[in-house]
């Protein structure tokens, strides 16, 4: 018997949100400044700020992609699932940037809620139904999404693997 039949599926779901939002940062850990482009490519908006930031990079939504698609074929999704929820992910974290660069904030500020509910929240809600999930599995997934990031930051950032304590 496979071991995650024996694991909740949104459990599972979790798992893929959380690979789709670390990959970019094991991707910066392992291959340093390597094809860390970044996706604005430096251009500001009509504002004078970056359009993203520095932290959003071609490499960083390419492992992203990669990571969750093969993991989600892995678990018994398609590859399909996992690369639509990734890019759907990614865009949504994006767009976040993209705001958070308007309000001032720099790339790596904090901004609670913005810097965690969109990416976890805005997948599952177009994904809803490939992923067989109720409304009730997505509060749940997104809160659960919400404290991990939160609580886990901090110890991730000790141990060098963050770049911000949040």
């Amino acid at each position: 018997m496979e071991w995650w039949p024996l694991i909740r599926k949104d459990l599972l779901v979790l798992l893929l949100l959380s690979i789709a939002n670390s990959a970019p940062i094991l991707a910066r850990l392992i291959l340093k400044d390597r094809f860390s482009l970044p996706l604005d490519l430096g251009v500001k908006w009509i504002d004078g700020r970056p359009i993203l930031g520095s932290h959003k990079t071609i490499r960083g939504v390419i492992s992203s992609i990669v990571c969750t698609a093969l993991f989600s074929r892995l678990i018994g999704f398609s590859l399909v699932t996992g690369a639509l929820l990734s890019v759907i992910s990614m865009f949504s974290d994006l767009l976040s940037s993209f705001i958070k660069r308007r309000c001032g904030l720099k790339s790596g500020a904090k901004a609670t809620g913005l810097d965690q509910i969109p990416e976890a929240l805005v997948p599952l809600i177009v994904l809803k139904d490939r992923l067989s999930l109720t409304y009730y599995d997505i509060v749940a997934i997104v809160t659960l999404f919400f404290l991990l990031e939160v609580l886990l930051s901090p110890l991730l950032y000790v141990l060098k693997i963050r770049r911000a304590p949040h």
